[in-house]
């Protein structure tokens, strides 16, 4: 058997030994193993997810060997849970796999402790009624839950979590943490130390860019009353100062420090989104607060105290044009000050869980440290129960959705799946699944569909007739890829909820096949 470091390979140089184990410690349960719910939990079990749990009461049926991969013809007339867990235990045998044939709407209604023992639940192809009853469930047990559906050439994800705090964020896209526009003592020592007017052309090359902006930044503010440029004509009047430096056209580092002089200009301190993390109510912790929300309130401390309006710092560097020995001594201070930021927000911890009444050494070294490391990027994803959003969705949200075009398809999925629920629990049958009754089932989900939006205050709101028409056409079923690729979305979302990297979705996502377009609705 493969060992899990090269096994694992690729997906580690995503979400390190830290994200691997958690996938590898977490227990997740699926609800309906067909096409949606099998390709999900196929993306889980191929990266080492640790134990699974299939739930379906359905037998197989020639049908499903059209859409589902994870079945054999030899399979029909068998239990469609056991047949799929096979297949998957197949892919990966380090991966507990077991099986339970139920039907999960009797399951939600008569036994709803079983889904306390997970981590996760991925809630296939259930009507509105049954996922309303298990978003209850599952927030009241603290266990994430995230539904998805296939439906013809459309598709849905919700996540359903009460909170979810994300340490390692990991933006495509940050400014790195240098504090070029406020640098603390040491750094403005090593920018001094050197001598930007030396003739020298190889010492010249190779100062690195941080010590000339320092420098520059300090000969500015010391001609304009101690303020940094904030106007565009100040911006490049600042460039040009830093261009008159150049003795050669072709000096890297000084086309760096030019193309990195809006580091400069940003503004200091931190961002709205970590002030209103560190003013957030969780932030004034008791023995019941989560670790996440204990060091949110020591980095609270920190910056109005040491850090003087700033977080801690990163630590780290960019590449930049330099000689050896002096981008190794900058590295060695960011590297210092780093550390030392990092000793104070620990000490800052331990102090508050004593005060609290809680082990002072319960929260590990190494996950201050990658908090303080990431201190800039935190983010906390709050979901509304899916009851709330179905009963009450956000009015002026929902109007804007359905009277923009761009808009109009995902609006109109989003509706219609919600109306063929309705249609389904009046009928016992979905739109367009039974043969020569469609006219009439066109004519039923559009009068379902009018009076949905009317609940939701949006009379007069009509809804495209060709979606409509497309809906009934679609007879409920499940196209294989739509719901692979529905199932690739949710099992991503799995992987971000379960390691807490990355940010997860915020809102509804729907696909609409018809145009092949993702949309996030927030409702």
């Amino acid at each position: 058997m493969a060992e899990p470091k090269t096994k694992y390979d690729r997906q580690l140089r995503i979400w390190g030994d830290l994200g691997q184990a958690a996938l590898e410690k977490a227990n997740v349960c699926l609800l309906n193993c067909g096409p949606t719910g099998s390709e999900t939990l196929k993306n889980l079990v191929l990266g080492g997810i640790g134990s699974i749990t299939v739930i379906d009461g359905s037998k197989v049926e020639v049908g499903d060997l059209g859409n589902n991969f994870m079945i054999e013809e030899a399979s029909v007339g068998q239990s469609k849970a056991k047949s799929v867990c096979a297949f998957l235990q197949e892919l990966n045998d380090a991966v507990k796999a077991k099986f339970i044939e139920e039907y999960p709407d009797r399951l939600i209604e008569t036994t709803p402790s079983f889904f306390s023992q997970f981590t996760l639940v991925i809630a296939t192809q259930l009507v509105e009624d049954s996922m309303v009853k298990l978003d209850r469930i599952c927030r009241e047990a603290n266990v994430m839950l995230i539904f998805a559906r296939s439906y013809g050439l459309t598709g849905l994800v919700r996540i359903s979590v009460k909170e979810h705090t994300v340490i390692e964020s990991k933006p495509d896209h940050f400014l790195d943490d240098l504090r070029l526009n406020n640098p603390w003592p040491e750094l403005r020592e090593f920018a001094e130390s050197i001598d930007l007017d030396n003739s020298d052309p190889v010492v010249h090359k190779h100062t690195p860019y941080v010590a000339i902006l320092v420098n520059m930044a300090d000969k500015w503010t010391s001609t304009h009353s101690g303020k940094l440029p904030s106007t565009r004509e100040e911006k490049k009047e600042f460039k040009e100062l830093i261009r008159s430096k150049m003795i050669e056209m072709d000096e890297d580092n000084y086309k760096e420090a030019i193309e990195a002089s809006f580091k400069v200009f940003a503004v200091r301190g931190i961002s709205s989104n970590i002030t209103r993390i560190i003013n957030d109510n969780c932030a004034e912790v008791d023995s019941s607060s989560s670790d996440f929300w204990v060091m949110v309130a020591a980095l609270k401390e920190f910056i109005a105290n040491e850090g003087d309006g700033e977080p801690p710092l990163e630590g780290s560097i960019p590449d930049m044009t330099s000689s050896t020995e002096t981008y190794v001594n900058l590295q060695k201070i960011y590297q210092a000050k780093a550390e030392a930021d990092f000793l104070v927000v620990e000490k800052r911890v331990r102090n508050i869980l004593e005060k609290i009444d809680r082990d002072p050494g319960s929260i590990s070294k190494s996950t201050i440290r990658s908090f303080c490391k990431n201190a800039r990027k935190l983010t906390v994803c709050r979901y509304r129960p899916i009851e709330e959003e179905f009963n009450s969705p956000s009015q002026s949200e929902l109007q804007k959705y359905l009277t923009d075009e761009e808009y109009s398809f995902a609006v109109g999925f989003y509706i219609l799946l919600r109306a063929v629920d309705r249609f389904a629990a009046n009928y016992n049958t979905f739109p367009g699944q039974l043969e020569g009754e469609l006219d009439d089932d066109i004519s039923r989900l559009k009068t379902i569909a009018v009076g949905l939006l009317g609940d939701l205050g949006c009379n007069g709101s009509t809804l495209s007739e060709d979606l409509i028409n497309e809906m009934c056409r679609y007879g409920a079923a499940e196209l294989h890829t739509v719901a692979a690729f529905i199932g690739g979305i949710a099992s991503q979302e799995v992987i971000k909820l379960i390691t807490r990297q990355f940010i997860p979705m915020l809102g509804t996502f729907v696909f609409n096949g018809i145009d092949h377009k993702s949309q996030l609705l927030s409702l």
